[in-house]
C-alpha cells in the first residue's frame, strides 16, 4: 500500500495592494516609445498602401517637426521623434505618478 502523502499547507499569499504602486519609469518609456514608433510606421504604410484615403497624413508635419511626406531622411527622422516624444512623456510622467502615489499612500 501506497502511503498517504500529503503536501504540506501553503504559505498565505498576499494581495499587491495598488495604494502605493509605482510605474516602472524604464519599462513605461521603452513601452510607450515604442508605442509610438510602432503607430507612426503604421500611419506611413497606409499612407503608402492606400494614399486615397481621406485621411490628412500630412498632419503628422504637425506633431513632428520637420516631417514631410515622404523621403528617407524624413521617415527617419519621424521615428526618432515618435520614440522621443514616449520618453520625453514618460520621464516627465512616471516620477510625477510615482511621487503622488507614494504621497498618498
Amino acid at each position: 500500500m501506497a502511503a498517504n502523502v500529503s503536501a504540506p499547507p501553503l504559505a498565505p499569499t498576499s494581495v499587491p495592494s495598488y495604494a502605493g504602486r509605482t510605474i516602472p519609469v524604464f519599462a513605461f518609456g521603452m513601452s510607450l516609445s515604442l508605442f509610438f514608433v510602432i503607430s507612426y510606421v503604421i500611419c506611413v504604410i497606409g499612407y503608402l498602401l492606400l494614399p486615397g484615403l481621406p485621411i490628412n497624413h500630412a498632419a503628422l508635419a504637425i506633431f513632428l517637426p520637420g516631417f514631410e511626406l515622404l523621403t528617407l531622411p524624413s521617415f527617419v527622422l519621424g521615428l526618432v521623434e515618435s520614440f522621443a516624444y514616449g520618453w520625453y512623456i514618460a520621464l516627465i510622467f512616471g516620477p510625477l505618478y510615482n511621487f503622488f502615489a507614494n504621497r498618498w499612500r
